[in-house]
């Protein structure tokens, strides 16, 4: 009979599980638009009776990387760490709007090792309520880098706690204010 095209693996299962896989190959490609697949990542691709790992996974330092980003939820700060490798800073935007952190980076097309690419790509974070999102700020390391971070709210402080005398109608003289020892 006609043979079937190989189908991988990542994608063999029941429903459940191919759509669950197909999202997170989804969220996994939407981290890394624009970046060249190492030649181990491209050999993953290829069907396997053993089935696909994904081949995007990759740190956050990966050279070559570009939009993958690390958030980290400090006592202090909240901070977002962003892969923009591919841009210059002219070409970054960062702004806030309400509680949520927009970065935003484009380049029109340019020659790079592999032939012609432009990138754009748009990251939003929701802001935890706890920081201050009127001094979010942003630096961008010389490894291209961009780190965003959201200072907390300082921890309530003890209240400001004053006795308050009271004056009796029909008296010169208010009571005698008890101090707490």
């Amino acid at each position: 009979g006609a043979r079937r095209p190989s189908v991988p693996s990542a994608y063999v299962g029941s429903g459940r599980d191919v759509v669950g896989r197909v999202e997170r190959l989804q969220q996994d490609l939407d981290q890394h638009v624009g970046t060249p697949l190492l030649d181990d990542e491209l050999r993953v691709l290829r069907p396997s009776r053993v089935g696909l790992r994904s081949p995007f996974r990759r740190q956050l330092s990966r050279p070559g990387g570009g939009g993958v980003s690390e958030l980290r939820n400090e006592p202090d700060s909240f901070q977002v760490m962003l892969d923009v490798s591919h841009f210059s800073p002219e070409e970054i935007t960062v702004k806030t709007v309400d509680r949520c952190i927009s970065v935003s980076a484009r380049h029109e097309e340019r020659m790079d090792e592999h032939g012609f690419v432009s990138r754009e790509f748009t990251r939003r974070y929701m802001l935890p309520e706890d920081t201050l999102p009127e001094q979010v700020s942003s630096t961008l390391s010389p490894d291209g880098v961009l780190t965003i971070t959201a200072p907390k709210k300082p921890p309530l402080s003890a209240p400001n706690e004053r006795i308050v005398p009271i004056a009796v109608q029909g008296s010169a003289m208010p009571l005698p204010v008890q101090h707490e020892p």
